[in-house]
């Protein structure tokens, strides 16, 4: 078992809940970034054109945040949390403000990869930092809190974007730049408090070229990939090798430098290398299933895209519920096995629920399902990010939870390609078989008009189109789509085997530091007695200085 220092900084209950905010705060603001610019994209892309680059604004964001958060997980082990943090919610403010000043769809897609270079950081020195002032033990019920921030982001962000739409859409983005102020301020005068002893060291400038480059090769592929090219396409089969080059290319560079970006024995922990396969693939079930999620209550149950994201509030409920629940959970029990693989075992039911899903499935069952859903993935995904940590050494915590935010960033984009040819495959032979009948029963006047509206090439990404085509034509692709989302439930359902199977191996390890009596450097942040102090004294400014002047700065923001 690797030793984490115990003597972390203790920060009281206020500190403790000041940085909450600021951190949470910023990691809203990433996660929020990931949905909330789909539903108002129609109407930005009326605005500014650019149609042939639709898919960019969203793929921008995606290899910018995915591809750099390795990089801010090493940068925070060198370099301290503070300035690494502060450049990133800074890089995403400037973003911000920047992608609501576009003027064309080019400007929107190079200030969107901004954004998502900033994100890359919300995303995962939020773990890092609160991981700074508590022990493992205690860190769960934090992190529980991370988790219902994510929860909340996948609602609010439809939502909020929906509205935006139909005002002013340049606010999905100002939006941001008073929050980011927020997390920038109370995050600068708390993280004060946090001691970091720099090192020497030498960048590996290179392994971080190989990663990026690599990443981002893997990604273009995945996006790509029966989008914009076939997948058996010169483009795609290119774009792949490349990836895969560059990934050994990548490793043979960690494997020789003496800091790498991503260090290679941190994989000869069975904790750290089965967590992040766990974190791989729940991060492909998860990304690759939910998101058709809103299409089917578009399609056919009729929801508008706003609508449709509020009617995902059972799922969302059970993540954060479960999230906090589980959190407070580990840090009673002081061991994390038993709650992902409970929670993989959740999602495979959940997974397998969803195969019964019709087209007269009524919503409240649908709501079940959800739910189901949401507890598994409530159960998995911070206890994984904990098993993370506790498997590393300080001087390896940045590195190491970049690592699970990075693998499973990766799992969904993996998710989102195999998934998503699973039921594209299996809506093109369905409608094909149904469509052909359905037209037939039409009057030659309604034929001609379903022929001018697409025929059998109709988008499932246009839910108002199909919703205003004639009943015989609707219900035909109505059931060619839940058929073929059944089959992308059942795929789904068969690799979350492999999850279960996954953190079934993990060694049931018990988390490091005293338990809710005794724990040292944190507070509840629900409102519980802070444990009991045991930090070490502050050596850049005086303990007591700093805290005097916290406290006062604290009411000032409050």
């Amino acid at each position: 078992m690797t030793t984490e220092a115990s003597d972390a900084p203790v920060l009281n209950r206020q500190q403790i809940r000041l940085l909450m905010v600021g951190l949470m705060t910023g990691m809203l603001l990433a996660a929020l970034d990931q949905t909330i610019v789909g539903t108002a994209l129609p109407t930005i892309v009326g605005e500014l054109g650019g149609i042939n680059h639709y898919s960019w604004v969203v793929t921008a964001y995606l290899l910018a945040s995915t591809a750099s958060t390795p990089l801010y997980g090493k940068m925070a082990d060198l370099y301290g949390r503070r300035p690494v943090f502060l450049f990133s919610i800074g890089t995403f403010l400037v973003g911000s403000l920047l992608a609501g000043l576009s003027q064309n769809m080019t400007q929107l897609i190079i200030t969107r990869g901004i954004q998502g270079l900033g994100a890359g950081g919300l995303l995962t020195l939020a773990f890092t930092i609160i991981s700074d002032v508590v022990s493992p033990r205690e860190r769960g019920r934090y992190q529980g809190l991370f988790g219902a921030v994510f929860g909340i982001s996948s609602v609010a962000g439809p939502l909020v974007g929906g509205y935006f739409a139909e005002t002013d859409w340049r606010w999905i983005f100002y939006i941001n730049v008073p929050l980011a102020i927020l997390a920038i301020v109370v995050c600068y005068h708390v993280m004060r408090l946090i001691p970091f002893e720099r090192r020497d060291h030498s960048i590996d400038w290179l392994g971080a070229g190989l990663l990026v480059a690599g990443v981002s090769a893997l990604l273009l592929a995945l996006s790509w990939g029966g989008n914009e090219y076939a997948w058996g396409s010169g483009v795609i089969i290119s774009l792949f090798v490349v990836g895969a080059v560059l990934g050994v290319l990548f490793v043979l560079q960690e494997a020789r430098v003496a800091e790498p970006i991503l260090p290679l024995r941190l994989f000869r922990s069975a904790t750290f290398a089965l967590a992040n396969s766990a974190l791989l693939i729940i991060g492909l079930v998860m990304f690759g299933s939910i998101i058709f999620i809103p299409l089917y209550l578009q399609i056919v149950k009729g929801a508008s895209p706003t609508r449709s994201g509020l009617l995902m509030l059972p799922m969302m409920a059970g993540i954060i519920i479960t999230s906090i629940l589980t959190g407070r959970a580990m840090t009673r029990i002081g061991r994390y096995k038993w709650f992902p693989v409970a929670g993989s075992v959740t999602l495979l039911v959940g997974m397998f629920l969803f195969t019964r899903l019709e087209v007269t499935t009524s919503l409240w069952v649908a709501f079940g399902f959800m739910v189901v859903i949401g507890v598994g993935l409530g159960l998995c995904m911070q206890s994984l990010i904990l098993a993370v940590q506790n498997a590393v050494s300080v001087r390896d915590l940045g590195a190491g939870t970049s690592s699970a935010t990075f693998f499973r960033s990766l799992g969904g984009s993996f998710g989102v390609a195999i998934l998503g040819t699973v039921l594209s495959s299996r809506l093109t032979s369905g409608l094909a078989d149904r469509l052909p009948g359905a037209i037939a029963q039409l009057p030659p006047q309604e034929q001609a008009a379903v022929a001018a509206s697409g025929g059998s090439n109709i988008s499932i990404n246009d839910p108002a189109t199909i919703l205003a085509l004639p009943g015989p034509v609707r219900a035909a692709i109505q059931g060619a789509f839940v058929d073929a989302l059944d089959m992308v439930f059942l795929t789904a359902g068969v690799i979350a085997i492999l999850a279960v199977v996954v953190t079934l191996t993990l060694p049931n390890t018990q988390l490091r530091g005293a338990g809710p009596q005794g724990a040292t450097g944190g507070a509840d942040p629900l409102g519980g007695e802070a444990p009991a102090p045991g930090g070490k004294p502050l050596t850049r400014e005086s303990k007591e200085e700093a805290a005097a002047d916290m406290e006062a700065k604290s009411q000032t923001m409050i």
